[in-house]
Parts: structure tokens; sequence; C-alpha cells
């Protein structure tokens, strides 16, 4: 049997199916406290953690407080594929891409910004996905579109920079304690010049950096109200993977699931009282420890950011704010995806490739009609 520890090491979706897989009752109810327990640490880890670093760096440096200890969480488990010294040099560059892109984007022109994020954003994912089916491409993506949202200058950018650090200490020391031993023959050079857009890992790179390049200086340009909404609605559908040319399952999910989150905050924001409104936050974390669906994870998202949202741009305006950045987003995404398919995908992937990819849009196609059916 599996240690108590060991599985709360595990996946949400990796406990659900050992739930499913179990014979007795005792065994059921064993695996369904690993997970109560494990999204109360997470929680409690989460609220100490942000909390404890905004305390100490200033509540205007928060996001990259967040965008740390979902760094931190991800590094554990998931290394860069090549030898640890390279890693923590690439660790450093992409930190320093997170602190200060956000920052150029302030001064510079919102066209101009259309190449720099697009550099920094594939180099960054470069760098740090090398298996985007571990999901390590969405934590980086997730941090960069957060900390371009909300970028700080002057004094708050000092003590942003030295918050960074602190976290690059950090996660640091764990990727260094973790996987040391790990691909220690491969270097990052090894994997620079491997670089072939026939690989459909480079691919993805390219479609998910080019989209969110475009997706985050259309916000900037046009003035989009917490266009970081638009950025990660966007980046939800070309992040997907492996690669395919159709968006559209999770088009629908992505809507669906911000109106039905979205719905839920309203509710509960009108019928709890103001002092509890604070914990509509952590509740949303806590129930995302439970989650295995994109769709439910969609719903249960819009707690957190409607509860700052809402500070700004009040109720109505944040939930309105939210849908329609969501579907601006998703749409680009979609027409995005399928014009970058149509003419830049097809001419680099092979027959096989083609042919592959095209089964993968059908068993999509054929799933999501069994969810609607």
């Amino acid at each position: 049997m599996i240690k108590f520890y060991d599985a709360l090491q595990m996946d949400p979706s990796v406990l659900k199916r050992k739930i499913a897989q179990c014979e007795t009752r005792q065994e059921k109810n064993r695996y369904w406290a690993v997970m109560v327990v494990r999204a109360l640490l997470i929680v409690s880890f989460s609220i100490v953690f942000i909390g404890g670093l905004s305390g100490l760096f200033g509540t205007d440096n928060m996001p990259m407080a967040v965008a740390l200890f979902c760094i931190l969480l991800g590094v554990r488990f998931v290394n860069f594929e090549y030898c640890i010294k390279d890693s923590l040099v690439t660790l450093a560059v992409s930190f320093g891409i997170l602190l200060l892109m956000p920052a150029v984007s302030i001064v510079v022109p919102p066209l101009a910004m259309l190449p720099l994020h697009f550099m920094a954003f594939f180099i960054m994912l470069y760098m740090t996905t090398q298996r985007p089916e571990l999901g390590n491409g969405g934590l980086y993506n997730f941090a960069y579109i957060y900390l371009v949202g909300n970028p700080v200058y002057g004094e708050a950018l000092i003590r942003r920079a030295l918050l960074t650090l602190v976290g690059y200490l950090i996660c640091g020391a764990i990727l260094f304690a973790k996987h040391r031993k790990q691909h220690s023959s491969v270097r990052f050079l090894h994997v620079m010049m491997k670089f072939d857009l026939k690989n459909l890992v480079h691919l993805w790179q390219l479609r998910l950096a080019m989209g969110v390049s475009l997706v985050l200086t259309a916000g900037q340009f046009f003035g989009v109200e917490r266009f970081m909404w638009m950025g990660f609605a966007c980046a939800s559908l070309l992040s997907e993977y492996p690669y395919s040319g159709n968006t559209s399952t999770r088009f629908w999910q992505r809507i669906v699931g911000v109106l039905v989150g979205s719905g839920v905050f309203f509710l509960l924001f009108l019928m709890i009282p103001d002092a509890l409104h604070p914990l509509i936050g952590p509740l949303g974390g806590l129930c995302l420890g439970f989650c295995t669906d994109y769709r439910y994870k969609t719903a249960i998202n819009c707690l957190g950011a409607l509860m700052l949202g809402s500070g700004i741009y009040g109720l109505q305006g944040a939930v309105v704010l939210r849908i329609v950045d969501t579907i601006f987003g998703v749409v680009f995404g979609m027409v995005f995806a399928l014009v970058f398919h149509k003419l830049i995908a097809v001419r680099f992937l092979t027959r096989q490739q083609k042919e592959a990819v095209s089964q993968r849009t059908e068993r999509k196609v054929v799933r999501q009609l069994r969810h609607s059916s």
C-alpha cells in the first residue's frame, strides 16, 4: 500500500484513478482523506508563502509572490531535461525575464512590444519546457501573462527585484536538491542544436509564443482593461498538448467554465456577509485541489480572479469584464490556431504527423459530442 506521505505528492487525477480502482470502502476513504489533506496543505502553504512575501516586499508585489509559489510547486517534480548547472543558469534567465519584461512594457510603445514579447516568451518556453505534457510550460506561461498585467516601477521594482532573487534562491535550491543527478550528460547547448519545427514540441512552443505575444500586444495597444484575462484565455487554447490545429473543444469549455464560475462568484458575493468575502479566494484554491476536469478548473479559477477584480471594478464590472475578456481571448486564440496551422504548421509537418494530428482532432470532437449528449 502507498504511504500516506507519498500519496500526498500525487496529482488529483492520479488519486481519483486510485479511488476508482479501490476494492474496499476503507481504501477509498483513505485516498479521499489524502485529497482533503493535500488541498488543505497547499492552500495553507500558499497563504503563508504569498502572504509572508507580500508583507515583506509590499502588496504591489503579490503577483510575483503568486508566480513564485506556482513555479516552486512545479520545480519539485519537473526539471528542464538538461544538467543541473545549465538548469540553474536558465532558471535565473527565466526569472530575469519575468522581472524585467513587465517593467519594459510600461515604457516601450505597445506595437514595439510585439517582437520583445515574442523573443522573451519564446526563449523562456524553450529553456523551461521540453516536455509540455508535464505542465511546466503552463506555470511559466501563467507567470509571464500575470506579471505583464501587473507591472511595477520605481521603488516597487527594486523590491520586486529583491523578491525575485529570494524566489530564485528558494526554487534553485529545490531544483538542485531534487534533480541534480538527472540528465547530467545533457547540456543546454545540445537542446538548442536540436531545434526543428518538424518537432511538435518546438512547433507548439512557436505557436504559443506567437499567439500570446500578439494577444498581449493587442490588449496593451487597445487599452483593454485587465487584458491579462484575455491573455489567459488565449493561452489556455494554444497551450493544449499534444499539438492540434483544432481548439474548438477548449474554446467552448473555457466559455462555459467562465460563465458558470462568474455566476457562482456573483451569487456567493451577494449571499455571504462582507466580512467573509476574503475567504472566497482560499475557497477556490481548496476546490482546485479536487479538480481534474479543465471546465471545472476554469470555473473555480474565476473565484480568486474576480475577488481581486471586484476590488478594482466593483462586482458587476469585474464579472462583465471577466466574461468579455475571455470571449475576446478564446476567439482570438481559436482563429490564430487555425491560421497558424494552415499557413505555418502544414509546411513542416510530415505526412505521419499530419495524420496523427488529424486523428487527435477527430478524437477530441468525438469526446466533445459525448459530453454534450
